[in-house]
């Protein structure tokens, strides 16, 4: 299945849809797509009995009220290569605030003051069921309710130059452009085989597969699951493939009127024109 949030900012309607493609109005189940509901819907939806919703407009992020997203650096081989780092021994982990995220169509700003704005395709996992001290991989699997694309948005001069930690560089407002639609896991046949590519006014800067994680995504979920809580709704950002801006000589990184392309193979995509904060 896939569901979304279609609407306004703010006043987004949920959706689902199946094997046939077609939109229907899941309001009739449920109110919204939060951490609360997901589960009622993930348990199982007569489609027949919903009605069709037509063309949806705007999409919006695909689940409202997040918990928490938790974030996962240089977690590609060739990413961590372009810029000079080794390879993690363990996962890097820092948090990303969920009021930066937004619809995987909308605007977003770039900081007063920025020279380093930085575009990163993520594959984001959704946690559909409690994740404490799981045991294994297959334990973890069994947690995640599904994916969805995140373009994980970064400011690298306040990230990497101006002292402490990353999360000045991270947490800008519109910094987390987040869906079109979040796919139901049981339709990845294979999570490490996922293709992910981002353009920047039409030019390919990122083309790189899931296969290339030095942590897989339920190592992921299991390593985290040590260190904190997962619960319904929270989002993992599982790392960016190479081709940032960072690890480009010279960048270039981004600027207002700047257009992003980003994808991920049966996830839809996303459109982004950067503005002025």
């Amino acid at each position: 299945m896939r569901l979304a949030r279609h609407g306004r900012a703010g006043a987004e309607q949920p959706l689902i849809s199946g094997a046939d493609g077609v939109w229907r109005d899941l309001r009739p189940v449920v109110g919204d797509l939060t951490p609360a509901t997901l589960r009622t819907v993930l348990d199982g939806v007569d489609l027949d009995a919903l009605p069709v919703a037509g063309t949806p407009g705007r999409f919006g992020p695909p689940l409202a009220g997040i918990g928490k997203i938790v974030c996962v650096g240089l977690n590609y081989r060739a990413h961590a290569a372009e810029t000079g780092a080794a390879i993690p021994e363990e996962p890097i982990v820092f948090l990303k605030s969920p009021d930066t995220v937004v619809g995987p169509d909308d605007r977003v700003l770039i900081p007063r003051r920025s020279v380093k704005t930085d575009y990163e395709v993520e594959l984001a996992v959704v946690i559909g069921r409690e994740a404490r001290y799981l045991p294994d991989e297959s334990a973890a699997a069994a947690c995640v309710a599904g994916y969805a694309i995140s373009n994980d948005v970064s400011e690298r001069e306040f990230q990497l130059e101006r002292g402490g930690q990353w999360d000045k560089g991270k947490n800008c407002e519109t910094f987390n452009p987040f869906g079109p639609w979040l796919l139901t896991a049981d339709e990845v046949a294979d999570v490490q085989t996922l293709g992910l590519r981002l353009s920047v006014n039409g030019e390919p800067r990122q083309d790189g597969s899931t296969a290339d994680m030095i942590f897989g995504v339920h190592e992921l979920v299991r390593y985290l699951s040590h260190f904190m809580v997962l619960r319904p709704g929270d989002v993992i950002n599982t790392g960016t493939p190479a081709g940032v801006a960072l690890g480009r000589p010279g960048g270039p990184y981004l600027r207002a009127g700047d257009v992003v392309d980003v994808e991920i193979d049966g996830l839809g995509r996303q459109r982004q024109i950067f503005g002025e904060a």
